[in-house]
């Protein structure tokens, strides 16, 4: 009699529980969502983002959730461009990239200062300390409510020297060459190292190394695989130089419209994306290395850079010019009280100090 007991009461108990999670979301409303996602031909997007709308929020809805979404490059946009479509309402949905979103708020470009920080841990952190103030420009910028933050693998250098034989490049050394970036802080990077910024959309980049319009160029370790630029470039100088922050945001009206037990779905499903994420990154960095080097490598023939790890001449530089010369200028053109909360949350975690 008391097993029969144990066996009633754990069954009512299990459909308690079942039925309390289904009334989480008891009222989801249905919509279908216009969603920019960022480039079709890279892991974000193929591994999350697509499935996020396609997949994650329709199954956790009961199909109430759908969206049309599409990346950037089926759409013909360039990153620069979607926050202005998210604030005019044209998409219900973005993601996009800080540096990219930058121009409205200098604050933005916190996040991904070139050079701060050497590894992804760090960067979490920074991420976390550094999220309220994200969320409060995206809104107030852009009429965006942020749902989840999230990287790319590291930004790091890529150069065609033209001599493979060539193992020893110093920072020093990239003085005087044209190099690729996409935002301001990368390009106050590379004028510390007395180089010049050329600002070309990534889409653009290969032909302008194999044109020489550039002697290298700055992005991601995996995207620079995937876009071949191991077809241009013979170096890969591992400085890392930013994580390319990444944030999923929704248009603040259509935010509005939506009912809390809708808003905390998306929200739930966009934080358990969110971790997949990052944990992905981390092993993605290394795989993009090792691509674009000599191997190993699933996802086709090694590019066969030649791999330059930094020596500590390197990464003193690297220090000095993100402390002289990326800090100071970002603190110039952000102000003091944007300064003092960096000061107060990042600066913290890293031991650095923006001033001008």
């Amino acid at each position: 009699m008391r097993i029969k007991s144990k066996l009633v009461f754990g069954a009512l108990i299990g459909a308690s529980i079942t039925l309390g999670a289904n009334q989480v979301y008891a009222d989801v409303q249905k919509h279908n969502f216009e969603v920019v996602g960022t480039w079709g031909f890279l892991e974000n997007w193929k591994q999350f983002e697509k499935k996020f709308w396609t997949e994650m929020l329709p199954n956790a809805s009961d199909g109430k959730l759908t969206a049309n979404a599409k990346p950037y490059t089926e759409l013909g946009l360039k990153g620069y461009e979607v926050m202005s479509g998210l604030k005019k309402g044209a998409y219900d949905a973005v993601h996009a990239l800080t540096s990219y979103s930058a121009k409205a708020s200098p604050a933005l470009e916190g996040i991904d200062l070139a050079g701060v920080i050497q590894d992804f841990g760090t960067y979490r952190k920074a991420v976390q300390a550094y999220r309220p103030i994200i969320e409060r420009e995206i809104k107030d910028k852009y009429n965006g409510k942020v749902i989840n933050i999230y990287p790319f693998p590291s930004q790091q250098l890529w150069c065609n020297l033209g001599d493979k034989s060539i193992t020893k490049v110093p920072l020093s050394s990239l003085a005087g060459k044209k190099i690729r970036t996409y935002s301001r802080t990368l390009g106050d990077f590379i004028e510390g190292l007395d180089a010049s910024a050329v600002t070309i959309a990534f889409a653009e980049v290969v032909p302008a190394l194999q044109k020489g319009v550039a002697d290298c160029g700055i992005t991601g370790t995996m995207p620079a695989y995937n876009a071949k630029w191991w077809q241009v470039v013979t170096h890969n100088i591992r400085v890392r130089v930013g994580y390319a922050a990444t944030f999923t945001a929704i248009n603040m009206d259509t935010w509005r419209s939506l009912n809390s037990d809708t808003q905390k779905l998306i929200l739930d499903q966009a934080s358990i994306v969110e971790n997949d994420i990052w944990k992905f990154e981390v092993s993605l960095d290394q795989k993009g290395m090792d691509c674009n080097a000599q191997g190993p490598c699933d996802k086709g023939k090694p590019g066969g850079m030649v791999a330059v790890e930094p020596t500590n001449v390197d990464q003193k530089m690297l220090k000095d010019i993100a402390q002289n010369v990326v800090l100071k200028r970002w603190a110039k053109r952000c102000g003091k009280d944007c300064a003092d909360e960096w000061n107060n949350t990042i600066g913290k975690i890293v031991g650095m100090t923006a001033s001008e």
